[in-house]
């Protein structure tokens, strides 16, 4: 049986922010570039108690909490930080999958401090963050990387949750099936129809029924219902692609999903700064109302050096759509891929000049 690790880094920009400027410490602190097209990167717990959250739009958090002080968001520094955080992963075990820059899976399954159990891996690499980088970190424990993410927002912030193998069934049966992988607001509704509010409702089900009604999805539902999750800790795993995407509340024109696409590129942006690589290629996803799906690229030959130019990009690729105006659309979507390491991309510039 594994013995998996979950470290998620507490309100992460907003805490290095708080950290390195004192007068901001127990301040409602929001980082995000403040103006009408920008989403929040993220907020300090301070914040969060007047409801504002990542990925909001700023001008709402602005709204929520008008004492907020707005921090333009410095990336450099945050990686810089990061790079130090697997730093100290990286002293117990090298099977280390990170998610971003604040967060990370580690299989401690055998550690390299010999350890006597994945629980005292876990508080002392959060109370070597504490020492080392004068920041917090929540950590979960688990036999499986779901369980362990789940258990590491537990107590969060600067807590440690742990849950045993023996003790899977009583904490999984209680929980609104919201709280499962994969489980999204359509799920959410199509589960309700069917009675179904918490795992333990689901539990109900048998894998057959779900696989007709969610297909393989189903099958994962079933699965995670019973605490079951297979899926290996996979180190230097890399990201293939960054996205985003919404679905409107009524059907629109082409011509008005401009501030969709603007707000998706921003979050995008956003993500797109926790990658240590560059992403090249720009991509469109549209969903008419008859559920076609739409896909529309570039890539340009420099890539995009800031948020503006990856607007641009995602709003011109919407001239390459070509149907009846009339048609309406339902989801629209704003992506990055094709990355590269930066010394990849000059390389390639070097010969592209020569």
């Amino acid at each position: 049986m594994r013995k998996i690790v979950h470290i998620d880094m507490d309100a992460f920009y907003a805490s290095v922010e708080q950290r390195d400027d004192p007068r901001l410490r127990g301040k409602p602190v929001v980082v995000a570039w403040k103006g009408n097209r920008s989403v929040v990167c993220a907020a300090s717990y301070e914040a969060r108690r007047f409801g504002v959250r990542s990925a909001m739009p700023a001008v709402r958090a602005e709204r929520l909490c008008p004492e907020a002080i707005f921090v333009p968001p410095d990336f450099v520094r945050y990686r810089a930080v990061s790079r130090i955080a697997h730093e100290i992963f990286r002293r117990h075990t090298d099977l280390i999958e990170p998610l971003s820059l604040d967060e990370a899976y580690l299989d401690v399954t055998e550690n390299k401090l010999g350890l006597p159990t994945a629980t005292r891996v876990a508080q002392t690499i959060r109370e070597q963050i504490r020492q080392e980088l004068q920041l917090t970190a929540s950590a979960g424990v688990a036999p499986n990387k779901f369980l362990a993410k789940i258990a590491s927002d537990w107590r969060k912030p600067d807590g440690l949750f742990v849950i045993r193998p023996d003790e899977i069934d009583a904490f999984l049966s209680p929980l609104l099936v919201a709280r499962l992988p994969g489980v999204g607001k359509v799920t959410e509704k199509k589960l309700g129809q069917m009675s179904i509010q918490t795992v333990e409702d689901l539990r109900v089900l048998d894998a057959t029924v779900l696989e007709e009604r969610f297909g393989r999805n189903g099958i994962r539902l079933y699965e995670l219902a019973r605490g079951i999750d297979h899926s290996e800790v996979i180190a230097n795993r890399l990201t293939q692609s960054i996205s985003a995407e919404d679905t409107f509340e009524y059907d629109v024109l082409l011509s008005e999903t401009e501030p969709l696409i603007r707000r998706l590129a921003e979050k995008v942006w956003a993500a797109s700064r926790k990658e240590s690589r560059i992403a090249r290629t720009v991509i469109l996803k549209l969903k008419t109302s008859e559920f076609q799906i739409l896909t529309r690229s570039h890539t340009p030959r420099v890539p995009p050096a800031s948020c503006g130019e990856l607007t641009d990009i995602a709003l011109s690729l919407r001239e390459r759509v070509v149907l009846d105006p009339q048609e309406r659309f339902r989801l629209v979507g704003v992506g990055l891929s094709n990355l590269r390491e930066p010394d990849g991309l000059q390389k390639q510039s070097v010969l592209f000049q020569e």
